[in-house]
């Protein structure tokens, strides 16, 4: 991989010398999560996605979830004691993190958002999410990932769905 197209969140796992795996995929666009672990021939419960919301407080929260769960947003607003929490609009997720729709990493975002994990990734070894662009998955341990980004793990989902 040429140097130029590693992202903040691998450059930020290296400067950290944090071990990690990446995966790349052909994409023209965001596609399903479900589609990404598929392409990629990995289990689509150690696969996640990460959401970012605006609680009714004006604070913004990360969630990352698996890619066939959905967000709950009653229990990821209690998780992180707000009142209720809304889905951030599309065009406002770039310039308050610094991703793209489809390419959203929980790693390098412009700033550091309270982020929760849904309590699902505390049965896998590590998981899978963006690596910072659209094509491009790492894979970490929740240990490592804890070295670069503070989150709590909590039940947030709502039920996975399973092919």
């Amino acid at each position: 991989m040429a140097a130029n197209t590693k992202t903040n969140a691998m450059r930020l796992l290296e400067q950290k010398k944090i071990p990690y795996q990446h995966y790349t995929y052909e994409s023209e666009g965001a596609i399903p999560g479900l589609e990404v672990a598929a392409l990629l021939g990995q289990d689509p419960e150690q696969v996640f996605k990460t959401l970012v919301t605006t609680g009714r407080s004006g604070a913004h929260y990360v969630f990352v979830i698996p890619v066939g769960a959905g967000l709950e947003l009653r229990k990821a607003a209690k998780a992180v004691g707000e009142k209720s929490l809304e889905m951030l609009k599309q065009k406002e997720l770039l310039p308050l993190t610094g991703y793209v729709h489809g390419g959203c990493s929980p790693i390098g975002m412009k700033k550091a958002f309270r982020t929760t994990i849904d309590a699902s990734a505390a049965q896998f070894d590590s998981i899978i999410f963006s690596g910072g662009r659209i094509g491009l998955q790492i894979q970490v341990s929740l240990a490592d990932l804890a070295k670069l980004v503070r989150f709590e793990l909590a039940d947030i989902t709502t039920e996975l769905i399973h092919h």
